[in-house]
């Protein structure tokens, strides 16, 4: 077994490498002057297995031509089996066209993928239309979940905790997180008027005033969601704020705006690598990777 990566997570993958007691071999990649990519392997691939570790942020679209690329090649050179293991799967939140003319990006990438890698491996994928992986992947596609890391360091961390979830959508991660944890859940419900405007409210109000309040979100982008729910927690009389979120993107200076708007502490899992992915999702990946 090989294990590699395109550069997006190359602590994630000499993890992996180590637990699952592998080998670990970096890619040459580089561009050529014009910008084409350049791509090379270190070691023979004839005969093994490998595993591509690649979150697709930053650089979704480097990211997702370098794995078709990498795929390939590792297929000219012999590779009996590619598995894709991406910790976070950019392009699934275009899943159906909004505007007349619109690129469904979610079956585009799926479309690449399921062309060159021959599984693939994620972890709370954003599945919003789509009930399954398997309405576009024709390759086997396995959806992993963070709720149990995110539930392990909230028992572990927070001595008081209320979960909240700051739109519906989020709420499927929260109260599974909560219920992990046996303390109260609730969600607020979002009136999004643009991609930056969004107000809420509570959605069955539960006691705030003292406790440390945890909001759960599967992908942090602006901060926007966290920010109005942050806001709804402080004026309740939240003691703390803790935003978690699985994917921790942060644009747009997300953490210096929601901390400024009362939230206390800012953590994501390491499925994107900076230095606020403080929740190990290592453990997950290799016991996914020991089943078959």
């Amino acid at each position: 077994m090989i294990i590699t990566t395109c550069g997006n997570s190359t602590k994630l993958a000499k993890a992996l490498a180590v637990k699952l007691q592998a080998r670990y071999s970096p890619l040459t990649l580089s561009s050529f002057p014009d910008g084409d990519i350049y791509l090379k392997f270190n070691t023979r691939l004839k005969g093994k297995k490998l595993i591509i570790v690649q979150s697709f942020h930053p650089h979704s679209d480097q990211s997702l031509f370098d794995v078709v690329f990498a795929a390939e090649t590792a297929k000219q050179l012999g590779a009996k089996k590619v598995i894709l293991v991406a910790p976070y799967l950019a392009y699934m939140r275009q899943d159906k066209m909004f505007n007349q003319g619109e690129c469904i990006s979610s079956r585009v990438m799926a479309k690449l993928l399921n062309n060159s890698v021959d599984r693939i491996i994620t972890i709370d994928p954003h599945l919003h239309r789509y009930k399954s992986l398997k309405e576009i992947f024709t390759i086997p596609a396995t959806k992993m979940t963070a709720n149990s890391v995110i539930a392990d360091y909230v028992k572990s961390k927070v001595r008081n905790p209320v979960i909240i979830g700051p739109d519906w959508e989020s709420f499927q991660w929260a109260e599974v997180v909560a219920k992990q944890v046996g303390c109260p859940v609730t969600c607020l419900e979002k009136t999004r008027f643009s991609s930056r405007k969004v107000t809420s409210k509570m959605k069955n109000p539960i006691p705030i005033k003292g406790k440390d309040v945890v909001i759960v979100d599967d992908i942090i982008s602006t901060g926007n969601t966290i920010i109005q729910a942050a806001k709804k927690a402080k004026k309740a009389g939240a003691k703390s704020i803790t935003a978690i979120g699985v994917h921790g993107i942060f644009v747009e200076n997300a953490i210096p705006r929601m901390k400024k708007n009362g939230v206390t502490r800012v953590l994501c899992t390491n499925t994107i690598e900076r230095k606020e992915s403080k929740l190990d999702v290592s453990d997950l990946i290799v016991k996914e990777l020991k089943r078959r």
